[in-house]
């Protein structure tokens, strides 16, 4: 027995001090689990990067369109288009001792088939590439878009971001079509101060690059619609100038200079705005440069002439462009809740990318139609070399636009809208242009000077002006889901006059009418378009 108690009590000391020895031996502590907090501090969906103090928010949209677009011009011409598009935004937020820094980032990527989404606008600023199929070029298109990349501190405002010049900017359309400013991604650098109760005040540098207007090049114009490359090619960007005039006053020698915009200094943007209960007012300025590069140096005949000495030729001295801009929203909940109404206008000289005037039918390029098949050319240009006095003219430009949002029910809403916008030219520079005939190459204008009635009825650099009114019907049975559909109708006609119905006449290359051949004019030419859409933004 007193065997089995001496066991019992060494091996009970055996495990106190087993249980000793281990109690001094190094625990190894499981690492702590990190859960994702919820941050508040700016609105719902934003979270805690775990270890830091910076709030996220990822959110994005898919969305799907297809429509159609109709004309009396439009038989044989591809009528349907289609369209599917993803949208990711990521949303960083740190509070500061300074206030709040946040860095915001969006990618936009789309798939675009069909006529009037495929767009040459956003090839001409490397936003997009085309297919190249015998089929499918000209109807199929990837889109890809860094469209905001900036850095908001203190009032600073450094990256890509919406310009700050804008202001309705198509808020309450689908297809985004009326005339107006609407520069959603360019290079800028601003300064906003708030003051007194909900007014600020900003000064913003931007890239001009995404402002330029092509300045109207003579001899990319053979008397029919452009290719949409044209005006980039190293022939097709010089415009000829003249420098000597025989006894009747023609010129008789030329030079060419390089007419595409340069980039030499930022536009100068500047903005005062008020936001209240009540809705949100703003008044915006822009100044834009508009300069050509220098003479090439050859020497051409003009109308048919030997080249002749001439004295040398200076670069055309650099113009201001520049454009005003008001705007105002008003609120509408007494009517209904969510309902608000837009009206603005702007007005501007050698700045037409400010007014949005050339927003429907073709930006970055000098002239085009604004459908398939079109009975004329529109001309959308900054300015124009006058030939004879070798300066740079400027074209004004003038837009208005009305918006009105309407909720039938939280479910139901309807947007109406319309825009109208002119375009003038220089009536001395159009006159002194028709006088170019630089070596006998096409110029659409070479034989007007010995042809008034050509030159009279031609669309070159006619002033001309433009509606775009439409009306939508939106669903949303939940929550960030919308499905719905617009109508869109489009005017497009010539100020004053008549020109050549080129679907019916048949012109050379100088765009004077055969003889012989039947002549027909028209004035102006009517569009439409539906389209539908379903998207969910999340």
């Amino acid at each position: 027995m007193s065997r089995h108690i001496s066991a019992l009590l060494a091996t009970t000391a055996a495990f106190y001090t087993c249980a000793a020895y281990a109690a001094d031996l190094p625990v190894k502590k499981a690492v702590p689990i990190e859960f994702v907090r919820v941050c508040s501090a700016y609105g719902a969906g934003f979270f805690y990067i775990p270890g830091t103090d910076t709030c996220l928010r990822i959110s994005g949209r898919a969305r799907f369109e297809a429509g159609v677009v109709g004309s009396n011009y439009t038989r044989g011409s591809d009528l349907s288009n289609y369209r599917g598009a993803m949208r990711l935004n990521i949303d960083a937020r740190t509070q500061t001792a300074y206030g709040t820094l946040r860095a915001f980032t969006r990618l936009d990527v789309q798939s675009r088939t069909g006529n009037f989404v495929t767009s040459g606008t956003q090839q001409r600023i490397a936003n997009a590439f085309p297919a190249l199929g015998p089929d499918t070029f000209g109807r199929a298109q990837q889109y890809v878009n860094v469209d905001k990349a900036f850095v908001q501190f203190a009032g600073l405002t450094a990256g890509r971001a919406s310009s700050f010049f804008d202001f309705y900017a198509h808020d309450f359309e689908i297809m985004a079509l009326t005339l107006g400013s609407d520069v959603a991604s360019t290079n800028l650098l601003a300064y906003t101060a708030k003051f007194g109760e909900g007014w600020s005040a900003t000064i913003s540098l931007e890239d001009p690059t995404f402002r330029f207007q092509p300045i109207f090049a003579a001899t990319s114009v053979a008397g029919t619609p452009n290719s949409s490359f044209n005006i980039f090619t190293a022939s097709a960007s010089l415009s000829p100038v003249a420098n000597a005039l025989n006894a009747a006053g023609i010129p008789t020698s030329g030079v060419y200079y390089d007419v595409t915009q340069k980039n030499r200094t930022p536009d100068f943007v500047g903005a005062l705005r008020l936001d209240q209960a009540w809705g949100s007012a703003q008044l915006s300025a822009a100044v834009h440069e508009v300069g050509v590069g220098q003479p090439t140096g050859a020497i051409f005949g003009l109308n048919g002439g030997a080249p002749a000495a001439f004295a040398p030729v200076a670069r055309a001295s650099n113009e201001y462009g520049w454009a005003i801009q008001g705007g105002l929203k008003v609120n509408a909940p007494f009517i209904a809740p969510g309902d608000a109404l837009y009206l603005q206008g702007a007005y501007g000289e050698g700045a037409m990318a400010y007014t949005g005037f050339q927003g429907y039918t073709a930006t970055y390029i000098q002239s085009s139609t604004p459908v398939q098949n079109s009975p004329f050319v529109q001309y959308l240009n900054d300015a124009v070399v006058n030939p004879i006095t070798g300066k740079i003219e400027l074209s004004t430009s003038f837009t208005i636009v009305g918006s009105y949002l309407h909720y039938w029910s939280p479910e139901w809403r309807s947007a109406l809208f319309g825009s109208y916008g002119e375009v003038s030219f220089s009536k001395s520079a159009r006159a002194a242009v028709s006088l170019a005939n630089p070596g006998g190459t096409a110029s659409g204008l070479q034989s007007f000077a010995i042809n008034p009635t050509a030159f009279a009825l031609s669309p070159i650099l006619r002033d001309n002006n433009q509606i775009v009114a439409g009306a939508s019907l939106i669903w949303s049975p939940v929550k960030d889901l919308d499905i719905g559909a617009e109508g869109i109708y489009i005017r497009t006609a010539l100020s004053q006059g008549r020109t050549y119905d080129v679907t019916k006449t048949t012109v050379n290359a100088a765009g004077v009418p055969i003889a012989g051949s039947p002549v027909v004019t028209v004035n102006h030419q009517d569009t439409y378009q539906i389209r539908a859409r379903v998207q969910r933004d999340f």
